[in-house]
């Protein structure tokens, strides 16, 4: 099975971030593809790849967070 590696600098990918929508459709596809792998190692690792790129989906949005102390209710 053939995969395409994605290689671009810290500070292009910084620049130009992904989407919520690219990461989600991103990880589905990687998740199918790893579902039709026979089991190994190779496998495993699609498994985890995929399981990444569905963590910083899930992760997208949530950052921008206040810091410092919640307000006294």
């Amino acid at each position: 099975m053939a995969t395409t590696c994605r290689r671009i600098s810290m500070s292009q990918d910084r620049k130009n971030p992904r989407s919520k929508f690219d990461l989600e459709a991103e990880a589905l596809v990687a998740l199918e593809q790893a579902r039709r792998m026979p089991a190994g190692p190779e496998r495993t690792e699609a498994m985890k790849k995929a399981g990444i790129l569905r963590n910083a989906a899930d992760s997208q949005g949530e950052i921008s967070a206040k810091r410092g102390k919640p307000p006294k209710a």
